[in-house]
């Protein structure tokens, strides 16, 4: 079994930059994929940034301004956030995909933009 707790979800100003961190226990392994999705109110849950073993992906939304990282030693990954806009307001949430049949998700970490 794997839990995954998420941490660093605050409020922003647009502009400004903010660090999700995800901390995984249990059985991790480098194989994993590990994940940020969001949801915002009234929108579907959608990808922001995924890394594997072999290559890391972005949303189009997210590009140039989120930068996803995993410690494989620590069993976690962080989300850098900069140049943060309206639009990224959302709950965040990390998700690790084991395979086909094998997946989980962190309870969120709310992230609000304002000035």
């Amino acid at each position: 079994q794997v839990r995954l707790v998420e941490s660093g979800g605050d409020s922003v100003q647009p502009g400004g930059s903010l660090r999700l961190s995800c901390a995984a226990s249990g059985s991790i392994l480098l194989s994993d994929t590990m994940a940020w999705y969001r949801q915002a109110p009234g929108n579907q849950r959608e990808l922001v940034a995924s890394v594997s073993a072999t290559k890391t992906n972005y949303a189009d939304s997210v590009k140039g301004r989120f930068t996803i990282s995993r410690n494989n030693a620590k069993n976690t990954v962080d989300l850098q956030m900069n140049s943060v806009k309206p639009e990224d307001a959302a709950v965040y949430y990390c998700y690790l995909k084991r395979n086909s049949l094998t997946s989980y998700w962190g309870q969120g970490t709310p992230v609000t933009v304002s000035s």
